[in-house]
């Protein structure tokens, strides 16, 4: 049995990803107290319907109003089901406001303030939802991300059983974008030889096979990757150890499309040919 619990800022996507789960065959029920989950779980755990036997569920500030005790409740819950995953979603608190004041909702938590005001009640909810961030296997950071990317990053940690082993998710970004605030560790491939200066490989990205070879075929770029893939072969199996779920391998160049993009598909070959899981993003590679 697989139970995800997804939690985290509102305005950051939890909706959206449950609906993905929801479409990849997961049963799911949006905004339940935290005192309820034993009670679903077990429900589902006894259903003779194989569809109950992947379960997501959101559980956030609106349905509980004592949230020392939801952090607990959930901590406990996690503790006492090794199926049991959480997803913390999260943005930061300037771009959060701005998608409220672009949409013209009303936080949840506005009610609970004197001046109910949006950026108080996202500091709020930030503060209140701190010990279930730390709670989380997976932590996604949509404050970069667009609603498709979004939906390919939760798609792709969830098809298969979350269940076994870790996932190993490599991302590519832009330096100037601002570092993916999920990441575990950083590469900086800056260092690398750059396609942006050559007229014909502008335009093209990491994903075409001429930008590729370029940036491979270079000593420095050999050397690079060789050294990398064996602190990554060593600290994977540690992390593994340790019972972290997903590991997000952050690799930087200035833009985001060619040097990155090259180095993060070299590395997410070299994982899944070990028979490791794998989610590969290239976040700014539109950009």
């Amino acid at each position: 049995m697989e139970f995800v619990i997804i939690s985290g800022m509102s305005g950051a996507g939890k909706t959206s990803a449950l609906h993905v789960l929801e479409d990849i065959g997961y049963y799911c029920v949006d905004n339940i107290p935290s005192s309820l989950l034993r009670t679903l779980y077990n429900l589902c755990r006894s259903s003779a319907d194989e569809g109950m036997k992947r379960v997501a569920v959101v559980v956030d500030v609106r349905a509980n109003e004592n949230y020392k005790q939801m952090a607990a409740e959930i901590e406990e819950f996690k503790n006492n089901n090794s199926c049991v995953k959480l997803l913390f979603l999260d943005a930061k608190n300037d771009v959060l406001i701005l998608r409220y004041k672009e949409t013209r909702r009303k936080h949840p938590l506005a009610d609970r303030l004197s001046e109910g005001s949006v950026s108080e009640a996202v500091e709020l909810e930030a503060a209140l939802l701190s010990p279930v961030k730390k709670l989380a296997d997976f932590m996604v950071d949509t404050t970069k991300m667009s609603n498709k990317q979004l939906r390919e990053r939760v798609m792709s940690m969830f098809m298969e059983d979350t269940s076994q082993g870790i996932t190993l998710t490599f991302m590519s970004f832009g330096f100037k974008y601002g570092i993916p605030l999920e990441a575990d560790t950083i590469f900086d491939v800056r260092c690398l030889p750059n396609p942006f200066y050559v007229p014909e490989l502008k335009k093209l990205t990491g994903l075409d096979k001429e930008v590729f070879d370029y940036v491979i075929d270079s000593d420095d770029t050999r050397g690079f990757v060789s050294r990398s893939l064996a602190l990554l072969d060593f600290a994977v199996p540690l992390y593994l150890k340790e019972g972290k779920s997903e590991l997000v391998v952050g690799i930087g160049c200035t833009g985001g499309k060619h040097r990155s993009v090259t180095v993060a598909r070299i590395f997410e070959a070299h994982f899944h040919a070990l028979g490791y899981r794998i989610v590969i993003q290239h976040r700014d590679i539109d950009k």
